[in-house]
């Protein structure tokens, strides 16, 4: 499959993905979507070219290229697509977004799994946008949470970013978090700390979580750099911005809501995450049109 680009100067520096994730990605998504194979394509003759076009029908921050072009290349490796809407870019209701040349089985085949990707991917990324558009002006970066689809966490994750948002750990195998049943299995905060710092290297962060003041004191103490500030009102997190000082960055998480989040932010927080980001979207409505007169076949 051979991509080209409508607006390429346009478009946000995003990395994607590895190569290798996103065609696992599509290869589970096509095993449970064609099987053994597409009987009703099967009813358009082998040589019937088509131009298929995809429209977004409503605003959104587009998402989802890389999985297109990975199911083009699984399904269609001929099929020629020309995107005039990049991932990270915003559309308007009814934009052209992909202009798709190829076999007329390939992509009616191709249709669903196509559609699939990009309404999910572009829900979070609209969605992060928003929360990112709400914060502006503030000293506060939006993240994402864990609280991903099984199997889709890497592309979910590019969504955020493409939305403008911050990427929180990728897993458990990256950076450390502390909470408070690790604080309770460990014996105290100060003991999982200081656990945790053993195998520090390991981790790209250190973080621990706390639910009241008194235990932002004892991280404070005991020299933690990253805390969590974990269901607390206004009221409390300004005093522990207050009580922080600067000497560790500050993030809030639990009970954040949209209508809520401005407030927090202006409390001075370094960073909000917000799970909703990803389990709570509405996906964004895109449409799949093959011309109305068949495309010849190329000589």
């Amino acid at each position: 499959m051979s991509p080209s680009h409508a607006d390429s100067a346009a478009a946000p520096a995003l990395q994607a993905p590895p190569p290798e994730a996103v065609a696992a990605d599509v290869k589970r998504a096509l095993d449970e979507d064609v099987g053994s194979g597409d009987l009703t394509a099967a009813l358009v003759p082998a040589e019937r070219q088509a131009l298929a076009t995809i429209v977004c029908r409503e605003a959104a921050v587009i998402c989802g290229e890389p999985w297109v072009t990975e199911v083009l290349r699984q399904l269609s490796p001929t099929a020629q697509a020309t995107w005039h809407v990049r991932d990270g870019q915003r559309c308007t209701p009814g934009q052209k977004i992909v202009e798709i040349r190829g076999s007329a089985r390939e992509l009616l085949t191709a249709e669903r799994t196509c559609l699939n990707f990009l309404q999910t991917l572009s829900a979070v990324a609209t969605k992060t946008a928003r929360h990112v558009a709400e914060v502006q002006g503030t000293h506060a970066a939006i993240l994402d949470t864990r609280k991903t689809l099984p199997g889709l966490r890497l592309a979910e994750k590019y969504a955020v970013r493409c939305g403008g948002g911050k990427n929180h750990r990728m897993g458990l195998y990256d950076a450390i978090l502390i909470k408070e049943n690790h604080i309770a299995a460990a014996g105290s905060l100060t003991a999982a700390f200081r656990a945790a710092q053993a195998v520090g290297p390991r981790a790209s962060f250190i973080q621990v979580e706390v639910e009241t003041l008194r235990q932002l004191k004892e991280a404070l103490d005991a020299g933690v750099t990253m805390v969590l500030l974990d269901n607390m009102p206004l009221e409390t997190i300004r005093e522990a911005v207050r009580m922080a000082g600067g000497r560790c960055s500050l993030e809030i998480s639990g009970g954040v809501t949209f209508e809520t989040l401005r407030a927090c932010a202006e409390t001075g927080v370094d960073r909000i995450s917000v799970g909703a980001l990803i389990k709570d979207v509405k996906a964004v409505d895109f449409s799949m049109r093959f011309a109305q007169r068949p495309v010849e076949a190329a000589a």
